[in-house]
């Protein structure tokens, strides 16, 4: 086998992160002293296929692999809805039943959690299906880039193409210099795909340059669109790296005569070279630069820049499982961790004695504390605290009593080992960990299982159907 090489391949099972698996027998000379079979991870294959793959890579004990040609399909295999599925990264898997979706993300957690974290004996309850499988997500970020993604089509067309210096879109995945210009996405809504095309063709008609990586100029960055799912709200964000008052007076007043169902349009102004999509400062131009959104009882108010579960449908059967696990009584004291816009903070608020909720990001804090006002709370407490540090002299500066609960939702990267130490610290009798990344979570988990903590269940939500990302919450007691 070497790299570069076409070969047919059986798929077997799946893995995380969307690869089917391949096994087959080691030459002779090859053989190990176990009979262990080779593996090779076959991206853009499910189980039941019968492909050609070209090698990627090859290592001593597994290779990886790209889909030339699907010679038998797997009995699983639906006719994906978009026609950028396959070269955008917004979909990894619609073309896969979603039935068998939520099944594979499923067993998927639990091996994970045996094989990478070493646990046994611990329960998995059945993944919590998305009742949405298109049109799911509250929050889209687009990007501008002035290197357009072009087809192979256009690739052998002779003579210039067109517009290949003004891409409105998501990045093309593992490459970060160049956009897929899409004209519709199913994840959000069609309002969103309205507002996306009118700034396209907008700033296309005023030349505006495209912020570069490279040399650091250009004025547009990203598009941001977030919608409430159970208010009428919707926000446009535009992310650029410098304040253009008339072009972003016309542009809103124009945007809304085409999508007049937005409720405020923001303008964030990033100076810094790093390309993400937040703002040193921002202007509001339509709206007061906030939208609102409802999570079972409970009301919230969400800035440009303050996080939010992306399904919020999902949310809420999120936010009961974390309830539940964490079988408050009424009087324990609960810590939060990474709590964003606070939502998780004021959800277990009603069955606990205090909450001392925990965020690094000054805006999202200051969304939690209006959030607190919003539905009359009084007893959740939001602290500023780098979690990338210790936060126990936060906790001793406040003079906060030691948790009964500890709630986390960290992101994807999981925990830093120093906010593990803390937690091994804090020793607080039941931990309920909330992740989208259910390989940092069994790292994390299986560092304090080290120290007293036992993995008592968990479950799996699909808070992002047609991809291979999933949210699972667990619990541990000390």
């Amino acid at each position: 086998m070497k790299k570069g090489e076409i070969l047919e391949f059986d798929i077997e099972s799946y893995a995380y992160e969307g690869k089917g698996i391949a096994k087959i027998d080691y030459t002779e000379e090859d053989q190990p002293e176990s009979d262990k079979k080779f593996v090779v991870f076959v991206d853009g294959s499910y189980p039941g296929d019968k492909v050609t793959a070209q090698i990627r890579r090859k290592k001593r004990g597994y290779a990886e692999a790209r889909v030339e040609e699907v010679l038998f399909p797997s009995k699983d295999r639906v006719e994906p809805r978009c026609s950028y599925f396959g070269t955008c990264g917004g979909c990894k898997q619609q073309d896969l039943d979603y039935s068998a979706q939520a099944k594979y993300k499923e067993e998927q957690e639990k091996d994970l959690f045996e094989r990478l974290g070493g646990f046994e004996n611990f329960e998995i309850e059945p993944i919590v299906q998305s009742e949405k499988t298109f049109y799911y997500r509250n929050k889209m970020e687009f990007s501008f880039a002035n290197k357009r993604w072009l087809t192979k089509d256009e690739i052998g067309t002779e003579g210039e193409v067109a517009d290949r210096n003004f891409a409105l879109g998501l990045h093309i995945p593992r490459i970060f210099d160049k956009v897929l210009d899409l004209k519709e996405c199913f994840l959000q809504s069609e309002e969103s795909n309205q507002i996306m095309n009118f700034t396209r063709n907008f700033f296309k008609s005023k030349k505006a340059s495209i912020f570069s990586t490279k040399t650091h100029e250009g004025y547009l960055r990203h598009l941001v669109i977030k919608q409430a799912s159970n208010t009428t709200d919707l926000m446009v964000n535009l992310v650029t790296s410098s304040q253009n008052d008339e072009w972003m007076e016309e542009y809103s007043t124009k945007l809304m005569e085409v999508v007049p169902s937005i409720t405020t349009i923001v303008n964030n102004v990033n100076t810094k070279k790093s390309q993400t999509a937040y703002g040193d400062f921002e202007n509001n131009y339509i709206g007061d630069g906030y939208i609102y959104d409802k999570i079972g009882d409970f009301k919230f108010r969400i800035s440009a820049n303050s996080f939010f579960q992306t399904n919020t449908t999902q949310a809420a059967n999120l936010y009961q499982i974390a309830l539940n696990y964490a079988d408050l009584k009424g009087d324990e004291i609960v810590y939060d961790l990474y709590s964003g816009a606070g939502t998780i903070s004021i959800y277990v608020s009603k069955n606990s004695k205090e909450v001392y909720a925990f965020e690094a990001m000054d805006s999202a804090v200051k969304d939690a504390k209006n959030n607190n006002k919003l539905n009359d709370i009084d007893n959740v407490t939001h602290l500023q605290a780098d979690l990338n540090r210790s936060f126990l002299p936060i906790v001793d500066h406040k003079s906060a009593p030691k948790p009964d609960v500890i709630v986390l939702d960290p992101p994807r990267a999981g925990m830093n080992p120093k906010t593990v130490k803390d937690l091994i610290n804090l020793a607080a009798p039941k931990i309920v960990y909330v992740s989208c990344n259910p390989a940092t979570q069994a790292r994390d988990i299986k560092l304090l299982a080290e120290v007293g903590y036992k993995l008592i269940k968990m479950q799996p939500i699909d808070m992002f159907p047609q991809t291979y990302h999933i949210e699972n919450v667990a619990l541990l007691v000390k």
